[in-house]
């Protein structure tokens, strides 16, 4: 994860991956987490997701971690918060209300920085990362979360055709990367409509990981 390559992207506003609404496999199926309301859920490399808007407007408690200040700021305007902000060890602590985001390099997020969390919803983070990366991310959030419950958007396509990021993270890489703590579980599938970046054929899955 090359810090600079996502900076450049907020900064040119290359945002594409910024859906203009929440994600519906995250309305059909965040149910199934065993988390209530008021609960904190941790959203890595959220930037400024409208599915943050529609977690705070459940009731949830929303923990983000973000490279991005941009996005940040961007993110507290829209909802119309004004942020405290703090130094955090090498990250900046943005908090109101109910929302609070760690801005800078997640692997610097750790457990007693981070707290408890009842849940976690990865949407871009998994698929933002190489694939060189996302063992140690994975055992990153893993470790700081305590192997709190995930749900997982991630997407399948032929790799071949698309560099990415997005990247392509098939059913036998979760497996790889998380059943040692979780049990996993495929929920749901969508064809991404017109294909991914209107390049190649690919399916957005939803996947439950419940903890062993």
């Amino acid at each position: 994860m090359d810090p600079e390559f996502w900076q450049q992207k907020w900064q040119k506003r290359e945002i594409a991956f910024h859906q203009a609404a929440a994600n519906p496999l995250l309305v059909s199926w965040f149910s199934q987490l065993p988390i209530a309301p008021g609960e904190r859920v941790l959203l890595p490399l959220c930037g400024k997701s409208l599915d943050i808007h529609w977690l705070l407007a459940q009731g949830y408690q929303v923990v983000g971690a973000e490279l991005s200040e941009m996005a940040v700021q961007e993110l507290f305007a829209e909802l119309g918060l004004t942020p405290i902000v703090s130094n955090v060890g090498k990250l900046q602590h943005y908090h109101a209300a109910e929302l609070e985001v760690f801005v800078g390099d997640m692997f610097q997020l750790s457990q007693a920085t981070l707290g408890p969390v009842a849940a976690i919803y990865d949407r871009a983070a998994l698929v933002a990362l190489p694939a060189e990366m996302r063992q140690r991310y994975a055992k990153h959030l893993v470790e700081i979360s305590q192997s709190a419950p995930q749900l997982v958007i991630c997407f399948e396509y032929d790799q071949a055709l698309l560099a990415g990021p997005p990247f392509s993270v098939n059913g036998e890489e979760m497996d790889n990367l998380y059943s040692h703590a979780y049990h996993l579980n495929r929920l749901a599938e969508l064809e991404v409509p017109g294909g991914l970046k209107k390049k190649c054929q690919a399916t957005e899955l939803a996947w439950l990981l419940s903890q062993r």
